[in-house]
């Protein structure tokens, strides 16, 4: 087999392809033998049915079914040999297949850049501080007070913050619209994320009270319409929150005070800033890097990316009860804006793919089956799935070598930041190497026994099962 290629752009080639007759050949033998195992000719037995007699009944059939067979073979062996990543699925058009000839065809197709990794050494980048104030505090205590609260009926208008039991229908042109009426329903005033209008409906109304308002659905068969809204209250409930007290301590956490308590939740939302901290600096040190190097992007891998993001904010803006027209208003946003952002933050994705990958590549970055295992079963949980189904689903699909490769990414970006100093707006250089995924800093001394006993003690497991299983 011959092949030439023609780079048509950094992210585009062209490959042409000359396969001789004698490497076809066994591709058209088996395709008249599966043709033969297919059909009834009188006078031949089933399988027996000669490649000429195949011919002059069904002319073209076994040309064909070999073509199928020997493209997709020899455009493999063409990206081998010229040393291509596609990128997507070949534009193909076959130029010369005739009797007892050569086949000859082309291949256009989306291609990985070549990317010449800058220098990483001396590498900067700045994050925010972490700062926990006390209004920080204060509002997770009070989220957990909330879970304590007891609610307690008033003969009042319901206003923000109080809980209603209310009776609720959409109805079009007279008509109940199917899947919006709800009877009984507690609801936060002020909460939001149901139908638009409802809060400022509510406000105002006491029990036994209803009102009827125009709103819009936000899914549904009737997404964009008017409708018209009836709201029946039924109660109005206050909330009543525990006092902030060592008895409140004790109800709520294991510790025996409320300052105890406190300390607690400053200490936790220490850690969780550090972390988001750590995923801020991974980002800044990332784009420090995308900085010194111009990466050329397919123009239909950005496109695809870009739908695939752009359904997914309209789905989860749809699960929250909002539209995206209602969303940009909030954000006080155009929807070229939108666009635009969208488009900016899907090529800095792509772009940093395409780096990291090479820097996995030249860094000879490999994965065990212990971090794929630990990886898919993370995924699992950020999506609430069952791991177990998660995994099956992942193998069934091939997703697999997907997951390799976020794994891979993810270390070559751990390798850069590493490397690299950080420092917060105040100056201080800040601690990643001995970073915990719980937000705590480690000692890399107690690290180390740490990782040595649990090795340990997984290897004499592992011995204990050997010597059971002999």
């Amino acid at each position: 087999m011959k092949s030439a290629v023609e780079t048509l752009s950094p992210t585009r080639a062209k490959l042409t392809v000359e396969v001789p007759f004698e490497e076809l050949k066994p591709s058209l033998d088996a395709a008249y033998q599966k043709i033969a195992q297919q059909i009834n000719i009188p006078g031949f037995r089933r399988g027996k049915v000669p490649p000429q007699i195949i011919e002059r009944q069904f002319p073209g059939a076994a040309r064909d079914e070999a073509l199928n067979d020997i493209l997709g073979t020899k455009y493999v062996e063409a990206l081998q040999a010229n040393d291509l990543t596609p990128l997507a699925q070949p534009e193909v058009e076959v130029i010369k297949y005739e009797d007892d000839g050569p086949l000859e065809f082309t291949a256009e197709v989306d291609i990985k850049p070549e990317i010449t990794v800058p220098d990483t050494a001396g590498l900067e980048a700045e994050v925010e501080d972490i700062e926990v104030t006390d209004d920080d505090v204060t509002e997770q205590v009070d989220a957990l007070r909330t879970r304590f609260a007891t609610l307690l009926d008033v003969e009042r208008p319901a206003k923000d913050d109080d809980f209603v039991v209310i009776d609720l229908k959409a109805t079009k042109d007279g008509e109940t619209v199917d899947g919006a009426e709800i009877t009984g329903f507690s609801y936060q005033v002020g909460r939001g994320g149901m139908i638009e209008g409802l809060d400022e409906a509510l406000v105002g109304l006491s029990a036994g009270d209803d009102k009827v308002f125009t709103s819009q659905l936000v899914n549904g068969d009737l997404v964009g319409e008017d409708v018209e809204v009836s709201v029946s209250v039924n109660q109005v409930q206050e909330q009543e929150l525990p006092e902030l007290d060592d008895d409140f301590a004790q109800m709520a956490s294991e510790f025996d005070t409320i300052a105890e308590l406190t300390d607690d939740v400053r200490e936790r939302l220490t850690r969780g800033k550090r972390l988001e901290q750590a995923a801020a600096a991974r980002d800044a040190v990332l784009e420090a890097l995308l900085e010194k190097v111009e990466i050329p992007l397919p123009e239909s891998l950005v496109t695809e990316e870009l739908n695939a993001r752009r359904q997914s904010v309209e789905q989860q803006l749809a699960y929250a009860g909002m539209s995206l027209e209602k969303y940009l208003e909030d954000e006080e946003q155009t929807q070229e804006e939108f666009e635009a952002e969208l488009e900016r933050r899907v090529r800095d994705a792509v772009a940093a793919q395409f780096l990291l990958d090479e820097i996995a590549d030249k860094g000879e970055i490999g994965v065990d089956q212990g971090e794929l295992t630990q990886h898919m079963v993370r995924r699992a949980q950020q999506s609430g799935q069952d791991p177990q189904e998660f995994v099956n689903h992942m193998l069934e699909h091939n997703h697999v070598p997907e997951m390799v490769q976020e794994i891979r990414r993810g270390k070559a970006l751990a390798q850069l930041v590493e490397s690299a100093v950080v420092k917060d707006a105040s100056g201080n250089v800040v601690e990643l190497k001995n970073l915990r995924p719980d937000g705590t800093i480690g000692d890399p001394e107690d690290d180390a026994a740490e990782a040595a006993e649990v090795a340990s003690a997984e290897a004499g497991e592992s011995a204990e099962e050997t010597s059971s299983e002999d």
